[in-house]
């Protein structure tokens, strides 16, 4: 079996397990791919450490799995990295919430014998893809959570003239306009008023930032839409959000919004449901007191 392995650099408090998954994947004949950045930062921090394993540069190899350490941002990028090659991929948490991760460095042992005996369950997640038809847009263009579209530069609201397959919806106006998958439902969403939405549901969601009409709500559109948003402000600019991912485009452009030729694959233990997430992650309905 070929692992990929892709982190984050900020592991300090973690490297003794990391250590530790390392040698229990060489330990079972895993052979082991590292994205170049997390190898050398491993390198570096435990410079007396004997590992199995081979940094990648550019071209990832077709792995049988991929690995995520780090929080939900470290998912995304992991995403990123696996691109079309849709390499199945389990997140380890080490951040803070880790909605995307289903496992811990701490009970490694455990988890990875059942993970390489074919145990764990494949989900597949739909992604958004943004493109310009007037300007390329140079970044990675395809969002496993959202695409925002967010005023930059002034404190004026911007005017977002939204279609949906070629149907007129609405202007928003506000400070920006987010759709999301169901995978983002719970992130930036979420914290806008946005619905949570069952992973595996075919949906978007338009949800508006500060709308300044309170009738402007979220909204459940199918993601075989294709949304057109047509931006317009008092600013020269406006910026386009992928996942983080920020890039600059001027005013009256439109941004075209449809579902990406291939998904982002999650590996999720088994008999573990995403409400059993939503209530040990976000406190779903449990009583804290």
């Amino acid at each position: 079996m070929k692992a990929a392995i892709y982190g984050n650099t900020y592991q300090q408090e973690h490297l003794g397990r990391i250590v530790g998954l390392m040698r229990e994947l060489c330990r079972r004949g895993v052979d082991v791919y590292v994205e170049r950045a997390f190898y050398d930062f491993l390198m570096r921090s435990v410079p007396g450490e004997r590992w199995c394993c081979l940094p990648v540069d550019e071209e990832l190899p077709q792995a049988d799995i991929a690995f995520s350490i780090g929080g939900d941002g470290t998912f995304l990028r992991t995403a990123q990295w696996v691109g079309d090659r849709e390499i199945p991929i389990i997140g380890i948490n080490t951040g803070r919430l880790g909605y995307l991760a289903d496992v811990s460095l701490g009970d490694c042992g455990r988890w990875l014998d059942e993970l390489l005996s074919g145990g764990y369950i494949v989900e597949n997640r739909t992604m958004i893809e943004a493109f310009c038809p007037e300007i390329e847009i140079d970044i990675y263009p395809l969002a496993l959570n959202e695409v925002a579209i967010l005023k930059q530069d002034t404190a004026s609201m911007i005017d977002m003239e939204v279609h949906v397959n070629g149907t007129y919806l609405a202007n928003y106006l506000g400070d920006g306009l987010i759709v999301s998958t169901p995978t983002g439902s719970t992130g930036y969403n979420l914290s806008v008023g946005g619905p949570i939405v069952a992973p595996s549901a075919p949906v978007w969601i338009i949800s508006p930032i500060a709308a300044h009409s309170l009738t402007m709500r979220p909204l459940v559109v199918e993601d075989a839409s294709v949304i057109t948003v047509t931006t317009r402000s008092r600013a020269a600019s406006y910026r386009l959000s992928i996942d983080g991912r920020a890039v600059s485009l001027p005013v009256d452009t439109s941004v075209t919004l449809r579902r990406g030729s291939y998904v982002t694959r999650v590996l999720k233990r088994p008999g573990h449901h995403y409400t059993d997430t939503l209530r040990e992650k976000l406190f779903w309905g449990v009583d804290k007191r």
